[in-house]
């Protein structure tokens, strides 16, 4: 089945009892037994709820992957994961991530004693050499955010498979229509389904997809057991949103290679991170792994200051200034100060990532108008 349609039916089945064409949104709390323990497949909306298992069977296909689980955000996917660990266990992940998974990974699991070694994974010999005989985790992003680097994910994964690790690949900037890292080795794909997947900046959701039913058994259980689940109008929410995942990526990936390019061409601009660009680092990483490179941009100015950063921040009308992305509407956010402020400020700068860096989510609306604001905005 092609994307196309695999996106609009995925999960997708009418209702038994009336023939609606949409999952129901089932808003209830518990089921009705025939008989103690004889049941319809659920008892208990923590542990199932058919708007949710429509979902997950949506995640998984749209994945590539057999098995699906939704969580009320990615953070709490993200939970999940780490999980899996005892104390002790080391993790090897990117120097370049999300602030919200670095918080949880070193303000929360570090005092379980949960080891995490960040490294460019950009190059596998880095990634290699981190492993230790406590590692039992590898942790990605590509791309990475806010700077765009490209992870070779089956490199990674025949390191991972080496040594009997378990590779998780946060999804989010590619989303499924551009990147499957199922089908290149990794054991689990992360998403904030809030971004892409439900695409309109409505619904907070994480998902989780992987092929090994002894992970998802053990997946199921903490998603069970700990409680982090999504509603069931979420759940609506994100399916609605993932029918139009194929034709927004498209629309978000050509207005992203408009605005890179137009800001690479600007005098006042001085760096474009975006893995389009032939002469990016990863191109050639990612023109095999993935079938397009996306909407997420960032860039610097010439006049590298805070201060004339936040001047731009503040002055664009069609990019809203505020934190998340994926949605159909463009934002323009500042990571130093909303995203990664949570990541110490000489992490921050060691790993590239400048106090004035401005980060890019560009949306689906005409180009000429998002081009245009962006002008006026850097003047």
């Amino acid at each position: 089945m092609k994307s196309a349609t695999k996106y609009i039916h995925a999960g997708s089945h009418p209702d038994p009892s009336t023939g609606a064409i949409m999952t129901p949104v089932y808003q209830t709390s518990t089921y009705v037994q025939e008989a103690p323990g004889v049941n319809k497949g659920y008892e208990y909306a923590r542990s199932q709820n058919p708007t949710r298992t429509a979902l997950e069977e949506a995640l998984a296909v749209i994945e590539n992957g057999k098995f699906g689980l939704a969580f009320s955000s990615g953070v709490a996917a993200t939970d999940a994961v780490i999980k899996l660990l005892n104390p002790g266990d080391e993790v090897i992940c990117a120097n370049d991530m999300y602030g919200g998974t670095y918080r949880l990974f070193t303000k929360v699991f570090e005092r379980f004693g949960i080891v995490f070694r960040y490294v460019d994974t950009t190059s596998a010999a880095n990634v290699e050499a981190a492993v230790t005989p406590k590692t039992k985790l590898i942790w990605l992003e590509t791309p990475t955010n806010p700077l765009m680097n490209i992870t070779d994910i089956a490199s990674v994964a025949a390191i991972s498979k080496a040594h009997k690790l378990i590779l998780v690949v946060d999804n989010t900037f590619a989303s499924p229509a551009l990147q499957n890292p199922l089908d290149l080795g990794a054991d689990i794909v992360m998403h904030s389904a809030t971004k892409y997947l439900g695409g309109h900046s409505d619904v907070i959701q994480g998902a989780l997809v992987m092929n090994d039913v002894e992970l998802r058994d053990k997946l199921y259980f903490i998603q069970k057991s700990c409680g982090a689940v999504p509603g069931p109008m979420d759940c609506f929410l994100v399916l609605r949103g993932i029918k139009t995942l194929g034709v927004r990526m498209k629309a978000h990936c050509e207005n992203g290679k408009r605005i890179a390019h137009w800001l690479k061409d600007h005098p006042k601009v001085s760096k474009v991170y975006w893995p389009g660009f032939e002469d990016h680092a990863g191109y050639a990483v990612a023109s095999k792994q993935m079938k397009g490179f996306g909407g997420m941009i960032s860039f610097e100015l010439k006049n590298d200051s805070v201060e004339e950063a936040k001047r731009v921040l503040s002055s664009t009308h069609l990019f809203s200034l505020a934190e998340s992305l994926g949605g159909v509407e463009s934002l323009i956010n500042h990571p130093a100060s909303m995203t990664h402020a949570s990541i110490p400020r000489e992490e921050r700068i060691k790993n590239g990532l400048s106090d004035s860096l401005i980060r890019l989510s560009v949306g689906i609306e005409d180009a000429d108008d998002l081009v245009e604001d962006l002008a006026k905005a850097i003047g």
